[in-house]
């Protein structure tokens, strides 16, 4: 069995506790030891890693909203015409970059192709490419005239990354097919979005028998599933129908609020506003002033702000990250909501970085596995020049990860 002790690092445990001086062994794969101060593990036959007392040791970070099969595009249509084979390729490419990233696992939020998650998950758990855990997700299940139904009467077979799908039976029967084929989890797009002018954020586009079919076979399957829901409608329906990520949630109103306080014991809000935060302030080379005032990207920011303060008051657990892949938020920079959230959210630091590491391992099933530095925990471990709870940037900066360790292996090696 492999030994790893680090010695001289800061440690973020990444509980809510202060950083600390301090040790930690690793054995196979599981955090065996964490001590406070210096000299109190035997180094015995570990390879040692010396973090010089300027280094943190923190838990990898866990992307709650990745979308690894698709490449820093601003066009739906795009993403459909990309073939299955080149799709595969870039998905591995973005699967090693997340975990050069320091990106140890993630819950996916759409595959571009209905197997291209699953493939990537099994040769990941195989060893066959190195990528983060992974949590694999099927396309989006939208309706007609919902986000990603790209078809016009007169083009009626425009791709992208959702499959369209009208009444019970027929979501019924593509969730039974998609489980087959081995997703862990089906993403519904439940609320409209600000780029559907005929389908904005606060209209709710998929019925409640829709929700209520897809829902009956994923329970009885035992997956989960996640879902599109700016509107208060639509998270009100995911509520109800048992969806354990609620993505967005932009426009909640007080009974959504009272509905996941009342299920904050199971179920999570990803508001990947990274996109909204970007666009509303930085977002020149995409966007006119008078499109960003036409598209509420402002507005839209200021009003998830709220509803995520009134949630973290009522204990409502947040995930950050989210959306990136996109031309706007590529792939990599992940690590930005941390800032987002508190920078325009009103986040602490500390709650910001609990986003992406405890949370985080709550959301993906491993509530005391994963997301901390605490024994008989999963060995997903950072190694990171300087304090990132004091400066969130230090991780948008592959230089500063002087360790990536995944499931117990050095993925990056110290120098």
């Amino acid at each position: 069995m492999s030994r790893t002790l680090f010695v001289r690092v800061n440690v973020l445990d990444c509980s809510g506790e202060n950083p600390f001086p301090g040790e930690v062994l690793v054995e196979g794969n599981r955090i065996t030891a964490v001590r406070h101060g210096e000299g109190n593990l035997s180094p015995d036959d570990a390879q040692i890693v010396d973090g010089g007392r300027t280094a943190t040791l923190m838990p990898g970070l866990i992307e709650s909203h990745s979308h690894l099969s698709i490449d820093n595009t601003d066009d739906l249509a795009a993403i459909g015409m990309v073939p299955l084979e080149e799709n595969t390729l870039m998905a591995a490419r973005n699967a090693r970059l997340y975990l050069d990233c320091g990106i140890t696992s993630c819950i996916s939020a759409a595959a571009a192709k209905p197997r291209l998650d699953v493939v990537i998950r099994n040769a990941i758990n195989a060893g066959e490419i190195p990528g983060p855990r992974l949590l694999a997700a099927s396309p989006w299940l939208t309706v007609t005239g919902g986000l990603g139904d790209l078809r016009t009467l007169h083009m009626p077979h425009m791709a992208s990354m959702a499959i369209v799908l009208d009444g019970p039976e027929q979501f019924r029967r593509q969730v039974r097919e998609l489980i087959r084929e081995g997703v862990d989890i089906i993403k519904l797009v439940v609320s409209g979005d600000t780029f559907v002018p005929h389908a904005p954020s606060t209209s709710t586009v998929m019925s409640e028998s829709e929700i209520a079919a897809a829902a009956e076979v994923v329970h009885a399957h035992g997956k989960r599933m996640s879902a599109h829901a700016r509107s208060a409608d639509a998270v009100k329906l995911c509520v109800r129908y048992g969806v354990k990520v609620i993505y967005h949630a932009n426009f909640v109103d007080d009974e959504a609020l009272d509905l996941l306080e009342a299920n904050k014991d199971w179920v999570f809000v990803s508001p990947n506003i990274g996109f909204t935060a970007i666009a509303a302030h930085e977002g020149q080379q995409w966007f006119t002033e008078q499109q960003v005032q036409d598209l509420g990207f402002r507005e839209e920011l200021e009003g998830a702000a709220r509803g995520l303060q009134e949630l973290k008051r009522r204990g409502v657990r947040i995930l950050g990250g989210g959306d990136y892949g996109f031309g706007l938020t590529p792939h990599g920079d992940n690590a930005r909501d941390l800032e987002h959230l508190h920078r325009y959210c009103g986040f602490t630091r500390m709650e910001a970085l609990l986003s992406m590491t405890k949370n985080g391992g709550e959301a993906m099933g491993l509530p005391g596995e994963l997301g901390q530095i605490r024994e008989g925990f999963l060995a997903d471990l950072l190694l990171v020049d300087g304090d990132p709870l004091e400066n969130p940037k230090l991780l948008l900066d592959r230089r500063n990860l002087r360790v990536v360790m995944k499931d117990g292996l050095l993925h990056k090696s110290p120098a």
